[in-house]
Protein backbone atom coordinates (compact mmCIF):
# COMPACT_ATOMS: atom_id res chain seq x y z
CA UNK A 1 0.00 0.00 0.00
CA UNK A 2 1.38 3.31 -1.29
CA UNK A 3 2.03 6.24 1.47
CA UNK A 4 -0.98 8.52 -0.33
CA UNK A 5 -3.36 5.71 -0.49
CA UNK A 6 -3.16 4.96 3.20
CA UNK A 7 -3.47 8.53 3.94
CA UNK A 8 -6.74 8.46 1.40
CA UNK A 9 -8.15 5.55 3.02
CA UNK A 10 -7.63 6.19 6.38
CA UNK A 11 -9.26 9.84 5.80
CA UNK A 12 -12.46 8.17 4.08
CA UNK A 13 -12.77 5.53 7.34
CA UNK A 14 -11.89 8.68 10.21
CA UNK A 15 -13.83 10.85 8.05
CA UNK A 16 -16.49 8.76 8.96
CA UNK A 17 -16.50 8.44 11.99
CA UNK A 18 -15.74 12.00 12.64
CA UNK A 19 -19.52 13.01 10.90
CA UNK A 20 -20.79 10.53 13.21
CA UNK A 21 -23.64 12.51 16.15
CA UNK A 22 -21.84 11.42 19.71
CA UNK A 23 -20.42 13.01 22.45
CA UNK A 24 -17.60 15.12 20.92
CA UNK A 25 -20.30 16.79 18.68
CA UNK A 26 -22.80 17.12 21.80
CA UNK A 27 -20.23 18.94 23.80
CA UNK A 28 -18.72 21.28 21.06
CA UNK A 29 -22.62 22.33 19.97
CA UNK A 30 -23.69 22.80 23.37
CA UNK A 31 -20.82 24.85 24.25
CA UNK A 32 -20.61 26.99 21.05
CA UNK A 33 -24.55 27.64 21.08
CA UNK A 34 -24.61 29.23 24.78
CA UNK A 35 -21.73 31.83 23.32
CA UNK A 36 -18.81 30.13 25.18
CA UNK A 37 -16.33 30.59 21.65
CA UNK A 38 -13.21 30.02 23.48
CA UNK A 39 -14.17 27.47 25.93
CA UNK A 40 -15.73 25.61 22.20
CA UNK A 41 -12.40 26.14 20.67
CA UNK A 42 -10.88 24.87 23.92
CA UNK A 43 -12.70 21.70 24.17
CA UNK A 44 -11.84 21.07 20.45
CA UNK A 45 -8.23 21.31 20.98
CA UNK A 46 -8.70 19.28 24.04
CA UNK A 47 -10.19 16.25 21.77
CA UNK A 48 -7.85 16.94 19.28
CA UNK A 49 -4.97 16.44 22.24
CA UNK A 50 -6.47 13.70 23.06
CA UNK A 51 -7.04 12.69 19.75
CA UNK A 52 -3.26 12.81 19.53
CA UNK A 53 -2.01 11.19 22.21
CA UNK A 54 -3.82 7.93 21.52
CA UNK A 55 -2.26 7.61 18.29
CA UNK A 56 0.99 8.86 19.28
CA UNK A 57 0.78 5.66 21.71
CA UNK A 58 -0.78 3.20 19.32
CA UNK A 59 2.01 4.55 17.30
CA UNK A 60 4.60 3.42 20.34
CA UNK A 61 2.74 0.56 21.19
CA UNK A 62 1.60 1.17 24.71
CA UNK A 63 -2.13 1.00 23.67
CA UNK A 64 -1.79 -2.50 22.62
CA UNK A 65 -1.57 -2.90 26.46
CA UNK A 66 -4.95 -1.77 26.81
CA UNK A 67 -6.61 -4.09 25.34
CA UNK A 68 -4.49 -7.33 25.94
CA UNK A 69 -4.65 -6.33 29.86
CA UNK A 70 -8.10 -6.51 30.94
CA UNK A 71 -8.24 -4.84 33.95
CA UNK A 72 -6.30 -1.59 32.65
CA UNK A 73 -9.06 -1.71 29.90
CA UNK A 74 -11.87 -1.79 32.92
CA UNK A 75 -10.09 0.73 35.24
CA UNK A 76 -10.16 3.16 31.93
CA UNK A 77 -13.87 2.10 31.24
CA UNK A 78 -15.15 2.60 34.87
CA UNK A 79 -13.34 6.21 35.38
CA UNK A 80 -14.74 7.16 31.46
CA UNK A 81 -18.25 6.35 32.11
CA UNK A 82 -18.06 8.28 35.94
CA UNK A 83 -16.49 11.19 34.86
CA UNK A 84 -19.01 11.22 31.73
CA UNK A 85 -22.30 10.30 34.29
CA UNK A 86 -21.07 12.72 36.65
CA UNK A 87 -20.40 15.80 34.51
CA UNK A 88 -24.15 14.84 32.43
CA UNK A 89 -25.61 14.76 36.09
CA UNK A 90 -24.04 18.26 36.78
CA UNK A 91 -25.29 20.30 33.83
CA UNK A 92 -28.88 18.52 34.83
CA UNK A 93 -29.06 19.45 38.17
CA UNK A 94 -27.98 23.16 37.28
CA UNK A 95 -30.79 23.23 35.11
CA UNK A 96 -33.54 22.90 38.28
CA UNK A 97 -31.38 24.95 40.07
CA UNK A 98 -32.81 27.86 37.34
CA UNK A 99 -36.39 28.75 38.31
CA UNK A 100 -38.27 32.04 37.46
CA UNK A 101 -37.34 34.96 39.29
CA UNK A 102 -33.97 33.32 38.99
CA UNK A 103 -33.54 33.73 34.99
CA UNK A 104 -32.81 37.28 35.34
CA UNK A 105 -30.00 36.75 38.04
CA UNK A 106 -28.89 33.82 35.33
CA UNK A 107 -28.61 36.33 32.80
CA UNK A 108 -26.23 38.40 34.76
CA UNK A 109 -24.17 35.89 36.17
CA UNK A 110 -24.07 34.04 32.56
CA UNK A 111 -22.74 37.56 30.94
CA UNK A 112 -19.98 38.02 33.70
CA UNK A 113 -18.93 34.35 33.57
CA UNK A 114 -14.83 33.78 31.90
CA UNK A 115 -15.42 32.24 28.49
CA UNK A 116 -11.91 29.96 29.35
CA UNK A 117 -10.48 28.01 26.78
CA UNK A 118 -8.12 26.20 28.94
CA UNK A 119 -11.30 25.06 30.92
CA UNK A 120 -12.63 23.78 27.74
CA UNK A 121 -9.16 22.19 26.83
CA UNK A 122 -9.49 20.50 30.23
CA UNK A 123 -13.01 19.30 29.62
CA UNK A 124 -12.57 17.91 25.88
CA UNK A 125 -8.72 16.38 26.94
CA UNK A 126 -10.61 14.29 29.78
CA UNK A 127 -13.51 13.61 27.50
CA UNK A 128 -11.18 11.82 24.77
CA UNK A 129 -8.47 10.22 27.37
CA UNK A 130 -10.86 8.81 29.25
CA UNK A 131 -12.57 6.74 26.49
CA UNK A 132 -10.88 3.66 26.02
CA UNK A 133 -12.83 2.75 22.73
CA UNK A 134 -10.55 5.67 21.56
CA UNK A 135 -7.77 3.55 22.00
CA UNK A 136 -9.25 0.24 20.87
CA UNK A 137 -10.07 1.61 17.60
CA UNK A 138 -6.41 3.08 17.24
CA UNK A 139 -5.24 -0.42 18.31
CA UNK A 140 -7.53 -1.97 15.33
CA UNK A 141 -7.35 0.40 13.04
CA UNK A 142 -4.09 2.48 12.75
CA UNK A 143 -1.61 -0.31 12.17
CA UNK A 144 -3.99 -1.73 8.86
CA UNK A 145 -2.78 1.69 7.38
CA UNK A 146 0.63 1.51 7.91
CA UNK A 147 2.95 0.54 4.82
CA UNK A 148 5.29 -2.21 5.30
CA UNK A 149 8.54 -0.80 5.24
CA UNK A 150 7.77 3.01 5.98
CA UNK A 151 8.63 4.04 9.95
CA UNK A 152 5.86 2.88 12.06
CA UNK A 153 5.71 5.92 14.68
CA UNK A 154 6.04 8.62 11.68
CA UNK A 155 3.66 6.94 9.90
CA UNK A 156 1.05 6.68 12.56
CA UNK A 157 1.64 10.19 13.57
CA UNK A 158 0.81 11.14 10.02
CA UNK A 159 -2.18 9.18 9.97
CA UNK A 160 -3.45 10.80 13.40
CA UNK A 161 -2.58 14.08 11.77
CA UNK A 162 -5.22 13.08 8.90
CA UNK A 163 -7.94 12.58 11.79
CA UNK A 164 -6.60 16.04 13.74
CA UNK A 165 -7.46 17.88 10.84
CA UNK A 166 -10.82 16.20 9.53
CA UNK A 167 -12.34 16.98 13.22
CA UNK A 168 -11.23 20.42 13.42
CA UNK A 169 -12.49 21.11 9.67
CA UNK A 170 -15.38 19.45 11.14
CA UNK A 171 -15.64 21.08 14.28
CA UNK A 172 -15.11 24.78 12.81
CA UNK A 173 -18.79 24.30 10.75
CA UNK A 174 -19.94 22.64 14.39
CA UNK A 175 -19.25 26.06 15.88
CA UNK A 176 -20.32 27.70 13.01
CA UNK A 177 -23.99 26.32 12.87
CA UNK A 178 -24.29 26.85 16.12
CA UNK A 179 -23.95 30.68 16.64
CA UNK A 180 -27.12 30.54 14.40
CA UNK A 181 -28.61 29.47 17.81
CA UNK A 182 -27.81 32.07 19.92
CA UNK A 183 -30.98 34.21 19.29
CA UNK A 184 -33.06 31.30 20.77
CA UNK A 185 -30.34 30.85 23.06
CA UNK A 186 -30.22 34.22 24.49
CA UNK A 187 -33.46 33.01 26.53
CA UNK A 188 -32.95 31.03 29.90
CA UNK A 189 -35.76 28.96 29.24
CA UNK A 190 -34.14 27.95 26.24
CA UNK A 191 -30.38 27.46 27.35
CA UNK A 192 -32.11 25.12 30.35
CA UNK A 193 -33.16 23.26 27.30
CA UNK A 194 -30.21 22.72 25.73
CA UNK A 195 -28.82 21.82 28.83
CA UNK A 196 -31.32 19.08 29.75
CA UNK A 197 -30.23 17.65 26.42
CA UNK A 198 -26.78 17.49 26.51
CA UNK A 199 -26.66 16.65 29.87
CA UNK A 200 -28.75 13.30 29.18
CA UNK A 201 -26.74 12.31 26.24
CA UNK A 202 -23.10 12.60 27.93
CA UNK A 203 -24.49 10.79 30.52
CA UNK A 204 -26.07 8.30 28.92
CA UNK A 205 -22.78 7.59 27.01
CA UNK A 206 -21.10 7.50 30.50
CA UNK A 207 -23.90 4.75 31.45
CA UNK A 208 -23.39 3.06 27.73
CA UNK A 209 -19.76 2.94 28.28
CA UNK A 210 -19.84 1.32 31.30
CA UNK A 211 -22.48 -1.73 30.49
CA UNK A 212 -22.32 -2.04 27.14
CA UNK A 213 -20.46 -3.99 25.20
Amino acid sequence: MAISTALWSFALVVGLLTLTPGLDTALILRTSAVGRRRRAWGVVLGIQTGTLLWGALTSLGVTALLTASHIAYEILRWAGAAYLVWMGARMLRDTFRRRGAEDVQEDDAFARAPDSMLGGWRQGTLTNLLNPKMGAFYVAMLPQFIPPGTGHFGMGLALTGVHIALGLVWASVLIGCARLLRGWLSRPRARRVLDRVTGTVVAAFGVRLAFGD
